[in-house]
C-alpha cells in the first residue's frame, strides 16, 4: 500500500523556489522599498505568509539607497526585510555600510546591523570609518548610533565610546561614556571624557563635561570649550586649567592655549604658579610661553613669592618675566610698583629680579619700610640668599630713618650705603660719604632728652639681633656735631635736610598694593630723585 502522503500541486508549489520577475515601478516612490534583484525567491505559509524568502545576489532599493546580502526575509507590505550574510547598504557614492545581520523595519525606517567575531559592523563616510558590534541607522533622518562601544576614525583621530552617534550629513558626532580621543599622528596625545562633540570635518572637538586633555607640552583640564585636533589649538572656558610638563600651571575664565608652540593666554583672573620658583602671577589677562621660560600679566597685576613662611605680594602695572640670551631669569615690573609681606613693604617706579645673581633692583624713588624703619633712596639693590635677604646697598644716596615717638626719628644719610642682615633682622650697616646723622639716645629710663646731629665721611653701625636696635656706631675720620637738650632744641634741627617720612605711601596689606594714594602719583612724576626738599613737621 501506497503510503506516501497525497499533496496536491498546488501546496508542493508554494515550496518550489523560482526565478523572480521584477515588477516594474517607480522605483523612487518615497518610502517603499523595492526587490532589486534575486537568484531564488520563495514563500513558506507553514513559516509565515507575512514575507517572502529570496537568497542569491540579493539586493533592495529604496529611493537611493541599496541594499545588499546573501539572502533575506522580505516583507513587502511593509517594506521591511530581515538580511543575512554580506550586508551591504549604500547610499549615493559617500555612505556604505558592512555588516553580517540587518533588520530593516520599513515603516520606522529604521536599520539595525549586526557584527560578528572579527567582523564588526562598519560604516563608511568619505575618509570617516565607524565600527562597532551592533549600529543603529535612522535612515528618515540620516542618523547613526550605537550604545555597547564603538570607534569612529577619520585621517586624524580615532574616538572609542561606551555610546556613539554620527550624523553624516552635518559630519557631526556625540559621544558618551569612557570617551577617549587620540590622535592617529602623534601617541603623547589623549583627551578623555564622559562627554564630547565632534566634528570629522572640521576635526574640531566642542568639550561639554569635565575633560583632561594630554599632549607632550602638558595637561589641559576643561569644562567647556574646544579643541582643534588639526591645528593643535584649544579655546577653554570656565576657570579650565592648564598644567605644564615643567609644573606651571595657568588658569583663567578663558584660556587660549597652543599645545604645539607651548603657549597659552589666559583673559578674567588669570593666574599662573611656576612650582619651581615657588611663585605666582595674577592678572586680568596674562600669558605664558613655556619654552622660553616667560610671562605676561596686566590690569591688577600680582606676582606671590612664597618660598618664605610669609608670602610677598607685589604689584605693577605690568609684571613680565624672561630669559636673556645666557639663561639668566628676569622678573620686572612697572611702572608704579608696590608690595607688602608681613615683615617688608616697599615701592618704587620700576624693580627687575635677576635670578642669575639673586638680586633685586628698585628704580626711581624706592622706598622700604620695615617696622619703624624707613629706607628711601635713588636706587635700592636687595640681595637674596634662600630667598631671605642678606644685603641691600644704595649706591647712590641712601636715607634710613626710624620713628621714635610723634615727630622724632633717628636719621641717617650718605651718598652710599650698605646694610647687611642676619635672619631677616638688620645687623650691620656702612655709610661712605657725606654722612649725616640725627639720632636721640634712649635714656634708662627709656626716655629721650637730647638729640645728636653729627657729620663725617664714614660710619658704621651695629644692630642688635633681637629687636634691632642701635648697639653702636662709630664714625671717622672726623665728625664734628651738636648735643642740644630737647627742651632746647627747635624744630627745625630735628630732621635732616633730604628727610621725608612717607607713612602715608606705606601698603597696608597684601590688598592695598592695589590702591595708588595721590602722594605716591605725585612722587613718581618727580624728576629727579636726588632732589629731595627738606620737610618741616
Amino acid at each position: 500500500m501506497d503510503n506516501t502522503p497525497n499533496h496536491s500541486v498546488s501546496e508542493r508549489a508554494k515550496r518550489i523556489p523560482i526565478k523572480p520577475v521584477i515588477p516594474l515601478a517607480d522605483r523612487n516612490q518615497q518610502g517603499r522599498v523595492f526587490l532589486e534583484r534575486a537568484d531564488r525567491l520563495w514563500m513558506d505559509e507553514k513559516v509565515s505568509t507575512e514575507f517572502q524568502m529570496v537568497t542569491g545576489n540579493v539586493m533592495f532599493r529604496k529611493g537611493g539607497m541599496y541594499m545588499y546580502c546573501d539572502s533575506a526575509n522580505f516583507y513587502e507590505g511593509s517594506g521591511s526585510l530581515e538580511a543575512f550574510g554580506n550586508v551591504r547598504m549604500e547610499q549615493g557614492d559617500t555612505l556604505f555600510v558592512y555588516a553580517d545581520e540587518l533588520d530593516y523595519d520599513g515603516a520606522a525606517e529604521f536599520a539595525t546591523f549586526y557584527g560578528e567575531g572579527a567582523s564588526p559592523v562598519r560604516l563608511i563616510n568619505r575618509d570617516v570609518t565607524l565600527e562597532t558590534y551592533i549600529f543603529y541607522y535612522d535612515v528618515a533622518n540620516n542618523l547613526g548610533y550605537y550604545d555597547n562601544n564603538g570607534t569612529i576614525t577619520d585621517v586624524e583621530n580615532r574616538l572609542s565610546s561606551g555610546y556613539g552617534e554620527y550624523s553624516p550629513d552635518t559630519k557631526e558626532a556625540e559621544f558618551r561614556n569612557n570617551v577617549v580621543l587620540q590622535d592617529l599622528n602623534k601617541k603623547d596625545f589623549r583627551m578623555s571624557t564622559d562627554l564630547l562633540r565632534y566634528n570629522t570635518d572640521t576635526h574640531i572637538a566642542n568639550i561639554v563635561s569635565p575633560t583632561v586633555i594630554e599632549t607632550d607640552s602638558g595637561t589641559v583640564y576643561s569644562s567647556n570649550g574646544w579643541y582643534d585636533t588639526e591645528s593643535e589649538v584649544s579655546e577653554l572656558y570656565d576657570r579650565s586649567l592648564v598644567v605644564s610638563n615643567g609644573g606651571s600651571t595657568l588658569t583663567g575664565d578663558t584660556i587660549f592655549y597652543d599645545h604645539v608652540a607651548a603657549f597659552g593666554e589666559a583673559w578674567g583672573k588669570m593666574v599662573l604658579t611656576d612650582s619651581v620658583r615657588q611663585s605666582m602671577l595674577e592678572g586680568d589677562y596674562g600669558c605664558y610661553y613655556q619654552e622660553q621660560d616667560s610671562s605676561f600679566a596686566t590690569g591688577h597685576a600680582r606676582i606671590l613669592e612664597y618660598s618664605r613662611g610669609d608670602t610677598l605680594y607685589m604689584h605693577g602695572d605690568t609684571i613680565r618675566t624672561f630669559l636673556l640670551e645666557d639663561t639668566t631669569h628676569i622678573v620686572a615690573v612697572y611702572p608704579r610698583v608696590r608690595f607688602w609681606r608681613v615683615d617688608i613693604q616697599g615701592l618704587c617706579d620700576s624693580l627687575s629680579f635677576l635670578e642669575r645673581d639673586s638680586t633685586l633692583y628698585m628704580h626711581r624713588h624706592p622706598i622700604v619700610w620695615n617696622e619703624a624703619r624707613q629706607v628711601f633712596g635713588n636706587i635700592i639693590m636687595v640681595h637674596f640668599n634662600d630667598s631671605t635677604a642678606d644685603w641691600a646697598k644704595l649706591p647712590d644716596f641712601g636715607f634710613v630713618a626710624e620713628h621714635l615717638d610723634e615727630e622724632f626719628c633717628n636719621q641717617i644719610s650718605g651718598k652710599e650705603m650698605i646694610a647687611r642682615f642676619a635672619d631677616g633682622m638688620m645687623s650691620e650697616l656702612d655709610v661712605n660719604g657725606n654722612v649725616e646723622v640725627i639720632s636721640l639716645p634712649e635714656e634708662k629710663d627709656s626716655t629721650f632728652n637730647k638729640i645728636v646731629s653729627a657729620e663725617s665721611s664714614f660710619l658704621k653701625a651695629n644692630f642688635n639681633k633681637e629687636d634691632g636696635t642701635v648697639q653702636k656706631i662709630k664714625m671717622w675720620p672726623e665728625s664734628p656735631g651738636t648735643v642740644t637738650p630737647l627742651y632746647l632744641a627747635k624744630k627745625s634741627i630735628f630732621h635732616l635736610p633730604n628727610f621725608q617720612w612717607y607713612e602715608a605711601l606705606r601698603p597696608k596689606d597684601k590688598d592695598d598694593i592695589f590702591n595708588i594714594p595721590p602722594e605716591m602719583e605725585a612722587l613718581l612724576k618727580e624728576p629727579d630723585p636726588s632732589a629731595r626738599k627738606r620737610k618741616v613737621n
